[in-house]
Order: C-alpha cells, then sequence, then structure tokens
C-alpha cells in the first residue's frame, strides 16, 4: 500500500485553508436531495461544469462501479444527568465491550470513577469505568435491552459541530435523524455520516443502473477523526484516528474483476475511498474486517477509484487534503473558489463535486 509519508511533502495545513462565507454553510438538506447541485472537475482539463446530482448518469463513463459505503449513523449524542442533577452530555465514539463504549463526556472532569450517569430521566443509565483529561470516558451501560434501539430512541444525531453552532437553539432536529442518513446505510456503527451518500435516493440509484451502472457496498464506520482538526504544521505529524472498514470477499473479487477490465470505478465519498486505498495492495483490495487509520495526502497514488464523488470539505482538514491528493491540489483549491462564487452550499448537507 503506497504510504505518503515516504514522499518529500512540499505542503503544510495552510496551504489547504480557504474563506468561505458563514451563509454558504448548508443547515439543511437540499430538498429534494437528488436535486443538490454537482461541480464537474475533470483532471485533464481546467475548466469546472455546473449539473445538478440527477445528471450523474450521464456525466459517468460506461459500465461505471460505484461503490458506496453502508455504515449506518447511531443517534450517538445522549443528554443525560448525574445524581446530583448536574447536566452531562455523552458522545458515543466507539464500542469496546458488550454494552461498553467510548464516549467523548462535556464537563468529564466533574465525574468520579464508579458514578452513575442517568440518561433520558432514567431510561437508559450508565457506569463510569475510566476517564482521561481530553474527555474521553469509558462507559458501561446497564439493562437488557438492545442498546441501539435504545440509541435510536433516546439519542440524537451527532450533526458536525459547525451546524449546531450555526443552529443554535435549534441544535439537532428529529428530522435529522433521516435526514444524516445514506440510501445504503444498514450496518451500524458511525458517529459521522458518508456525506457523498447523502445525495443519493431510490429515483437517483434506478437513474444510475438504467444508465448501465453497477452497485456495490462495503462498510467504514466513520469516527470522530473526522471532525479532528490538524494540530501541527507539519503533515507527517499527524495521527490519524483508527476506523473500522469491513470488505467482503464478493465485494472483493467484484472490484479486483473491474479493475482487472479496466472498468471506470467511482468512490462514493472520502470514506470509501479510505476503505479501498487501506485495503489495496499491488492494485487489488483484500477482503476483510480490518482497521485503518490512512491519512492520504499529496503527493499519493491511487491504485483503486478512478472517480471520486465528494462533498466540499472544511478548510485545513485531512478530507480535504485527501480530494487535493485525488485531483491536485492547485485545482481541487480553484474549484473550491469556483464554487463559493458560485454560490454552492458547503459541509455535510451541501453539494458536491464529481472528480474524474
Amino acid at each position: 500500500m503506497p504510504d505518503p509519508t515516504n514522499k518529500k511533502v512540499n505542503f503544510s495545513k495552510q496551504d489547504f485553508s480557504y474563506r468561505l462565507p458563514q451563509e454558504l454553510i448548508a443547515l439543511e438538506p437540499h430538498s429534494p436531495r437528488d436535486e443538490s447541485r454537482l461541480l464537474w472537475v475533470q483532471k485533464h482539463l481546467d475548466s469546472f461544469a455546473d449539473h445538478s446530482f440527477l445528471d450523474l448518469p450521464r456525466l459517468l463513463p460506461a459500465n461505471s462501479l460505484i461503490i458506496a459505503n453502508n455504515t449506518k449513523v447511531i443517534p450517538a449524542r445522549l443528554q443525560g444527568n448525574r445524581a446530583s442533577g448536574g447536566q452531562i452530555e455523552a458522545l458515543l465514539v466507539q464500542e469496546t465491550a458488550s454494552r461498553t463504549w467510548t464516549c467523548k463526556v462535556k464537563n468529564s472532569s466533574r465525574l468520579k470513577i464508579g458514578e452513575k450517569i442517568f440518561f433520558s430521566k432514567g431510561a437508559l443509565e450508565a457506569t463510569l469505568l475510566e476517564k482521561n483529561p481530553k474527555g474521553l470516558c469509558l462507559l458501561r451501560f446497564g439493562g437488557e435491552k438492545d442498546l441501539f434501539e435504545l440509541f435510536e430512541a433516546l439519542g440524537h444525531p451527532p450533526l458536525p459541530p459547525y451546524i449546531l453552532a450555526a443552529r443554535g437553539e435549534k441544535a439537532a432536529q428529529e428530522t435529522d435523524k433521516k435526514h444524516y442518513q445514506t440510501l445504503f446505510a444498514e450496518s451500524y456503527g458511525a458517529v459521522a455520516a458518508p456525506t457523498a451518500g447523502l445525495h443519493f435516493t431510490e429515483r437517483a440509484k434506478n437513474l444510475m443502473e438504467e444508465a448501465g451502472h453497477e452497485f456495490l457496498e462495503i462498510t467504514l464506520h466513520v469516527g470522530l477523526g473526522t471532525f479532528e482538526p490538524l494540530r501541527a504544521d507539519d503533515l507527517t505529524q499527524h495521527q490519524m484516528h483508527s476506523e473500522e472498514y469491513e470488505i467482503s470477499v464478493a465485494a472483493a473479487s467484484k472490484i479486483n474483476q473491474a479493475k482487472s477490465q479496466g472498468r471506470p470505478i467511482l468512490a462514493v465519498g472520502t470514506t470509501s475511498l479510505r476503505a479501498l486505498e487501506a485495503s489495496a495492495s499491488r492494485g487489488r483490495v483484500t477482503a476483510g474486517r480490518k482497521s485503518t487509520d490512512i491519512f492520504i495526502y499529496p503527493p499519493y497514488e491511487f491504485q483503486i477509484p478512478s472517480h471520486l464523488l465528494t462533498n466540499f470539505h472544511l478548510p485545513e482538514s485531512t478530507l480535504l487534503m485527501l480530494v487535493a491528493a485525488f485531483a491536485g491540489k492547485e485545482k481541487i483549491l480553484h474549484a473550491y473558489q469556483q464554487a463559493i462564487e458560485k454560490k454552492y452550499r458547503f459541509y455535510s448537507y451541501g453539494d458536491c463535486m464529481l472528480i474524474g
């Protein structure tokens, strides 16, 4: 697997910065979702083309293999109280054992090991097993009811911080449980949505298949690392959070067959792309359930996808760096400037771009 850290890096995080007007941050998805705008970025051209997402079937090369992430977002924000009455907010991060989760807890410095936390007025209880200075706590949830059913009933969608901040008092809404979930979602495990998949509807998927394209699903459970900023200017010093991914034997076989036949391969989102590249060796993917902390930034030689569908990402983010590695830094920053001038909607609920 190519490792970008083995190559000379000529960029710092400031090289991936841009200014975005606040009003271009999308706080709600486009309605209908599949009529969001799409910026077509062709690697061999200096110009960019404006389209609707529904134009995607004809923009892709014939007989494309479309690889989507079928992770399902957990309603991971839980509101609770201490026995003393103090308010507690916990964000589920990762399951470590049966009914035991690593969580990011606000004001965790006040909590004591062994203390109980009562979520949703006692509908769900948890005991604090461990904590660290960064606010990460290990919570063991009591009871015998299925935890994912309880999270679905009691939790709130883990919307990105910039949406919560911009909405203010509105915060997470009941409609977000549907909006912040892709058409492909079936495998619980993500604490952030694979946002490029949010544009797909049954109508859009049917149009893709009618045009002769084929869908294939893999899984990468998106973690908190999606929102973690780079703290060092030197890209080689950044450590990504580990995320679990799974590619079935059947999916790996289909992908490798497509590669050998020279078929175009579209990765739906940076999460699908990271799973593909993490599993790749000598231009072929390997099946299995594994974890990856792969950090992709320029320069990087991609092995699997020929095309990428992706939303517009935050300045200086690891996701923007990945996209810049795929298309070229100058081209992507130019495309972002074009998108700003033409008032595309940015970030998780925003518009998208096709790169190929």
